[in-house]
């Protein structure tokens, strides 16, 4: 349906050319200072009109918090939050041959199937737009957990066609053994990502070539995809929910909800796949001693006591976090709406050419970067919330003795 999560959870709602999109966040923490200058920055992000290279729809995606909030706090109540749709151009989709046809490898035609009935303008609700909601709610989960827990995300473009910031070798046919790339799970942020704008990839090199390539697809009056990268680090370890509820699986679920996603990989990856168990495997070793209020953590978070000498895993084994970075890949398709003409079948099953209109990206995967952030803040915040539950409740019990055990209350 149109909410995710269980303990923090999100509802978005509006279409492509709506009058607003937004959305409800219900089991926000009360007591935490929010007011709209938290969340526009990552609005402000995804909005479209960025650059040459993205879609020329000029909206400010100004964000307004509606309720849920008195005097700049959080209440704990629900947190509606809304956004105009100021640059509508329904017009654009109002002609005979868009009426006519399903774009190809687009939701027109699977939309009319399930609900016998869809949006004529746009993408409807299988829009991009309808990740407003999510960006929004997402900037809220990560202001929480910099506060709660020192915890940061960062997502950055991997790849886009052919060009590759990591491209798979002989000797790293998965990034998760390339020391560059390890270096760069360690010390990326969201100031350099920027710093690489149209693109967003940290490579300025890599970043000029991908510019290109969009550009000479936009030109082309077609399109491509590519794939972003997404850190998230200082998470405390034992989140995840054994069996169906492992951390990976949850942020398979999340990423797949993204409009245009195709794959999802964590950790090695498929490239893993190529590796001998006795290089892949994850040693633990003792964690470096770390002077107190130095470990990024909040004060709460107990230090590790063990850590792992690699990270091929991307910080989540047996479906919990271990404390170590987690980072996994998306991959994103090529817009399905293109302007070229396309040999297709009408909805009355007549052969046919569409030419559609419209403002669209050439690549979405820029605009992206700040979607798959949001998306791993609710998938971290729902884990924190209901382990936090599950601390609580065990604190209220006698100390075990005589048995393998650790303090996880430590984790507020």
């Amino acid at each position: 349906m149109s909410t995710f999560g269980n303990h923090f959870r999100v509802t978005t709602y509006g279409e492509s050319h709506c009058l607003s999109v937004g959305c409800i966040v219900d089991g926000c923490p009360p007591g935490m200072k929010l007011t709209e200058d938290d969340i526009q920055p990552q609005m402000t992000r995804r909005r479209p009109g960025q650059s040459a290279i993205t879609t020329p729809r000029n909206e400010k995606d100004r964000v307004e918090i509606q309720s849920g909030t008195e005097f700049g706090i959080t209440l704990g109540t629900p947190i509606g939050m809304r956004v105009m749709n100021e640059n509508q151009r329904k017009q654009d989709y109002g002609n005979k041959t868009m009426d006519l046809y399903p774009r190809p490898s687009h939701a027109d035609w699977t939309y009319l199937e399930k609900y016998g009935v869809k949006a004529s303008s746009g993408g409807g609700r299988s829009s991009a737009r309808e990740t407003i909601g999510r960006v929004a709610a997402g900037a809220i989960a990560e202001k929480y957990l910099r506060q709660a827990y020192g915890i940061e995300i960062v997502a950055f473009v991997a790849s886009i066609g052919n060009e590759y910031l990591f491209p798979p070798t002989p000797t790293h046919p998965t990034a998760a053994t390339n020391p560059e790339f390890l270096k760069l799970v360690e010390t990326i942020d969201r100031t350099t990502v920027d710093s690489f704008l149209p693109v967003r990839c940290p490579n300025q090199e890599t970043s000029e070539r991908m510019e290109k390539l969009v550009a000479e697809f936009r030109d082309r009056e077609d399109s491509i995809g590519g794939t972003v990268t997404c850190v998230i680090r200082n998470c405390p370890s034992g989140l995840g929910e054994p069996c169906f509820d492992k951390l990976e699986a949850t942020l398979a679920h999340a990423m797949l909800s993204i409009p245009a996603t195709k794959g999802f990989e964590i950790g090695s990856g498929f490239g893993g796949c190529q590796v001998p168990g006795s290089i892949h495997n994850d040693a633990f070793i003792k964690a470096p001693a770390i002077p107190p209020g130095q470990n990024g953590l909040h004060p709460s978070v107990a230090r590790p006591r063990l850590t792992t000498k690699t990270n091929n895993s991307g910080g989540i084994q047996g479906g919990i976090s271990n404390g170590a970075p987690i980072y996994f890949t998306v991959g994103f398709k090529p817009p399905a709406t293109i302007g070229q003409a396309q040999s297709t079948a009408a909805y009355d099953e007549a052969d046919g050419v569409l030419e559609a209109k419209g403002r669209h990206d050439p690549c979405v995967v820029p605009r992206a970067v700040p979607i798959v952030e949001s998306m791993a803040a609710l998938v971290i915040i729902d884990a924190v919330l209901a382990q936090q539950g599950r601390n609580a409740a065990r604190r209220l019990l006698p100390a075990l003795e005589g048995v393998v055990a650790v303090d996880t209350t430590t984790m507020q």
